[in-house]
């Protein structure tokens, strides 16, 4: 509602950027007199939100005033107490504890986890190299990586996928973006609206879910498998296009290998046995395959079909996840769903660099099969990382690169690495835990030292540049100056600082973007960013000079032709590949006992393992075990009713509700939540699902992804103790 005449002068309106997800929405906040925002609500001038902001923007500003967060540096004292410390007294030990275990155990000994808001902050990579550390981790290996190994497998397009704006049909498979925002290739920002805008123009969309989402209410073929069978499903679509001719032979014939063993390997996976498996229609299998990929009505002969299949975290994270990827992503190769010479590049980057976009295949690498092996695990390293899913080992199992201090980068590894019991077990055992938080999260708890940070709208809120292009199809800014002043009084460190003032008393230069940094002062967050962004499309200052949400549109470019001496391929069926889908051919044993699968889901008002507002509290005090409405009946359960969940690796006390977007025979737990393992969390703090799953018999031999949907789970009532 605009401001009135009455009351401009105790209030007004700043511009901000969001910046909890990869969305960054633009956002208006209003100030009372006194400085402290008071409301917050979408930019309407924003031309691709027009004026949409999710849930936890709009309350963003809340946590920020909390009276639970952490103002100054804390040292747990040998008595458990936290008492407060300077943040150069902090710095210094923390530091003189880093050198002694470097000296007594070697660099790798130091390691970092990186959180959902540290991906902002190069310089923890920036230390681990110049301390000659390789122990790197991060949510990205236990959130999505198939991606990153279905493109070391396959190879990938360097133009990117067909958009939205051009789709015929989007198929989406275990992604609920209108609560999750993040899905990627598709509009972040008000996707509810893009979606219906596509619709309106008669794009079809296909979702794919074990649970009715919010997404799935806007389908219009909608299928229902039971969580963990994404394999099969993917596998019977591939055989459904093979069968019926639908694949664009000109395409593959110049980028495609693999064709026929992939062809054979799918060709048992018929519409009856996928249904068997999955408990659908096998007329499920062939509508969604038809209607992503047969021939278009009318003009089909004169275009090809265009559109995308894309995935979010719900075949990530279940049994077979890089094969479940891979699988998809060859529907997407076999139907040529790719931008094609000529084709405009929606956004060809803001704050990434300037560069061409060719119609031609990034060829496979495989990068964990070379380099560092681990000698606890096995385990390889992709993208300068080491496997999360390996974390608990890496600091428990003795090496030579034995993990014993971690700095967690506004990470919270104790309620997100899954096997929560063995990873807590891990992170007690740590010489030195460091947690770079605003609050006392579990991981914070467990911390010799709790570092607190400033908080998102403190900061300089700015794009990421290896997420900005599949995220947003626009060329559109996200960058603003900190909407408030950091608490009055307050000590607080900056993440870059953190590792900044450590390099500086460990003895060691750092590097930003490929250039040393003066390491003899500490920079500003502004000079940061301008080293940070100096090879920039957009120039950092015309970025600065617009205000957020500015879409930088005086430049076009077009997708243009491959190089001719490039000879890369999609390889769409090595070994690997084709021996785990035949793995997948036998009926799966379920243990004897178990009646119901875990599905994840993800809450409105709750981002991961943060953010959980007061307000939001007040809707959601914790995370219910969603079950069918007609299951709870015969169970005797009415929500709010306890029962106890029990899997082949864990169990844990809940709370129900029912919910009939599920099908029977499902158990929907959203993630992040609950305390640490023993403790009678009561009503406050939810049910961490991690307790249901485990962190070493379910791991993928590629990136160490354990399984956390899909798991068989039997339900107890009335709840036995643990």
């Amino acid at each position: 509602m605009p401001l009135t005449e009455q009351n401009q002068n105790q209030t007004r309106e700043v511009a901000g950027t969001c910046k909890l997800c990869a969305a960054a929405c633009t956002m208006r906040f209003t100030k009372d007199a006194s400085g402290r925002i008071v409301k917050a609500r979408g930019d309407y001038n924003h031309p691709i939100s027009r004026g949409y902001a999710c849930s936890k923007g709009l309350r963003l500003h809340e946590s920020h005033y909390s009276p639970e967060r952490i103002l100054f540096p804390l040292k747990r004292m040998s008595d458990g107490r936290f008492e407060r410390v300077s943040a150069s007294e902090a710095l210094d030990e923390i530091a003189h504890r880093l050198q002694v275990l470097i000296e007594r155990h070697g660099p790798d000994s130091i390691g970092v986890y990186r959180g959902t808001f540290g991906y902002d902050n190069p310089l923890f990579q920036s230390l681990l190299k110049a301390i000659g550390s390789k122990s790197f981790f991060s949510s990205l290996t236990i959130d999505q990586s198939s991606k990153v190994v279905t493109a070391g497998r396959m190879g990938s397009w360097d133009a990117g996928k067909d958009q939205i704006h051009d789709a015929d049909v989007i198929l989406l498979a275990g992604t609920n973006p209108l609560v999750s925002n993040t899905t990627f290739n598709l509009p972040s920002q008000n996707p509810l609206r893009h979606i219906r805008i596509a619709r309106a123009r008669g794009m079809k969309l296909i979702v794919i879910d074990p649970r009715r989402t919010e997404t799935a209410a806007q389908a219009d073929l909608f299928i229902q498998p039971l969580p963990g069978f994404d394999v099969v499903v993917y596998a019977g679509i591939l055989r459904e296009v093979f069968q019926n001719g639908w694949t664009d032979r000109a395409f593959c014939d110049r980028h495609v290998s693999g064709l026929d063993a992939l062809r054979d390997a799918v060709m048992p996976f018929t519409p009856d046995l996928v249904a068997n498996r999955a408990g659908i229609s096998p007329d499920d299998i062939r509508n969604a395959a038809h209607m992503f990929a047969g021939p278009l009505a009318g003009d089909g002969a004169t275009r090809r079909k265009r559109g995308a299949a894309l995935t979010g975290t719900g075949p990530s994270m279940g049994p077979g996840s890089n094969l479940a990827e891979h699988l998809l992503e060859c529907i997407n190769v076999l139907c040529g769903r790719f931008a094609r010479p000529g084709d405009l590049v929606a956004n060809p980057g803001v704050f990434s660099r300037r560069r061409k976009y060719l119609a031609q295949v990034i060829p496979p690498s495989r990068p964990w099969e070379s380099g560092w092996i681990s000698e606890a695990t096995g385990y390889g390293m992709f993208l300068g990382e080491k496997m999360t899913g390996t974390l608990a080992d890496e600091i428990l199992i003795p090496s030579r690169d034995q993990v014993r201090a971690l700095i967690c980068d506004s990470g919270n590894p104790a309620n997100a690495v899954p096997d929560q019991r063995r990873i807590v077990e891990a992170l007690h055992s740590l010489d030195l835990l460091v947690s770079i938080d605003p609050f006392m999260s579990n991981t914070a708890r467990l911390s010799h030292f709790i570092l607190p940070p400033p908080m998102l709208l403190e900061r300089y809120a700015v794009g990421n540049a290896s997420f900005e292009q599949v995220m947003t199809p626009w060329p559109i800014s996200c960058f603003a100056p900190p909407v408030m002043e950091q608490p009055a009084g307050s000590d607080l460190l900056a993440p870059w600082e953190v590792a900044f003032e450590l390099a500086r008393r460990l003895g060691v230069e750092l590097e930003l973007s490929g250039r040393p940094m003066d390491m003899t002062h500490r920079p500003s967050e502004l000079s940061m960013l301008r080293q940070t962004f100096r090879e920039s499309r957009i120039p950092l200052d015309r970025i600065m000079a617009m205000p957020p949400g500015h879409v930088f549109d005086d430049e076009t470019f077009h997708v243009e032709p491959g190089e001719s001496r490039s000879e890369a391929r999609f390889e769409l069926a090595p070994e690997d590949v084709t021996a785990e889908l035949r793995s997948f051919l036998p009926e799966p044993a379920t243990p004897a006992g178990y009646t119901h699968r875990l599905a994840v889901r993800r809450m409105r008002e709750v981002l991961n393992t943060v953010l959980h507002y007061p307000s939001a509290r007040q809707r959601h005090s914790y995370n219910p075990a969603c079950l069918n409405p007609a299951e709870l009946e015969r169970l005797g359960l009415a929500d709010g009713d306890r029962a106890r969940l029990v899997s082949p690796y864990g169990s844990a006390n809940v709370r129900v509700a029912g919910d009939p977007s599920l099908r029977e025979g499902v158990v929907s737990l959203s993630h992040g939540w609950g305390g640490l393992p023993g403790e009678n969390n009561g009503d406050e703090v939810g049910t961490n699902s991690n307790l249901l799953t485990d962190s070493a018999l379910t791991r993928d031999p590629i990136n160490a992804m354990p399984i956390l949907t899909g798991v068989p789970l039997r339900i107890e009532v009335p709840v036995t103790e643990s």
